[in-house]
């Protein structure tokens, strides 16, 4: 069910609930202060209250929700995005904020997004990223969020982490939280690896492993073969 701007805005993404839960959490790890941000998903704005209007660069693909965001505030720069081109210059900004946004995308599209990513941050720019996950400790929380989130697609944690780990990120967990009773959330940063391997040489090693771990299968099913030969010439 789609949900207004104002409805969205006063159910979904609270002020006072984000303060709380997302906001707290940020503030107490990084500095903001005359940071360039983007806000890849912005909704209708809630997070821009923590940046600087001036460095702050507002996206998401709902067109309604970025011109109530605009009303809300005024000063900060808000986009549609057409979910294909980040609509700023390369090397721009220095954070990247994923609130709650990965678990509405399916993996090929993330993989899209993280390439675009690497385009417009800053060289030692960085992600933030905060998101509902999956854990195998609290199976009631599982079955909530999957029952009863919009997003379809949330991951555990290692499903997020092998997601940029693929793209040449390096991530690293800040913290694992429960947001309100049933939602369990993951916390952590995503920068580009300093010394990536060439998309020629991660495809040869894929090649390579493949090739080496048939040769092994190959290796034991032989050797299963001949041990099954063996036995029955003892027999006869």
């Amino acid at each position: 069910m789609y949900l207004s701007p104002r409805l969205y805005h006063l159910f979904v993404r609270p002020q006072w609930f984000t303060n709380k839960y997302i906001h707290e959490r940020i503030k107490s790890r990084f500095s903001l202060e005359n940071k360039s941000v983007l806000d890849f998903g912005c909704g209708t704005g809630a997070n821009c209250s923590i940046c600087d209007a001036e460095h702050y660069y507002g996206i998401d693909p709902d067109a309604k929700r970025v011109q109530f965001a605009k009303q809300l505030h005024p000063k900060h720069t808000f986009m549609v995005f057409d979910e294909k081109h980040i609509p700023i210059p390369d090397q721009t900004v220095d954070l990247i904020l994923i609130i709650a946004v990965l678990h509405h995308i399916p993996n090929e599209q993330i993989t899209e997004y993280l390439s675009e990513f690497s385009r417009v941050m800053k060289p030692e720019g960085k992600m933030i990223v905060i998101e509902p996950y999956l854990s195998p400790r609290h199976k009631i929380n599982n079955w909530f969020m999957n029952q009863y989130d919009h997003g379809e697609f949330i991951r555990s944690e290692d499903e997020y982490l092998q997601l940029f780990n693929r793209q040449q990120y390096e991530y690293q967990v800040i913290k694992k939280f429960r947001k309100g009773l049933l939602y369990n959330e993951i916390f952590f940063t995503a920068a580009l690896k300093e010394n990536p391997i060439p998309k020629e040489a991660e495809a040869f090693i894929s090649i390579t492993t493949d090739l080496t771990v048939q040769a092994a299968e190959q290796s034991a099913a032989d050797q299963i073969l001949g041990e099954e030969a063996l036995s029955a010439s003892t027999i006869n």
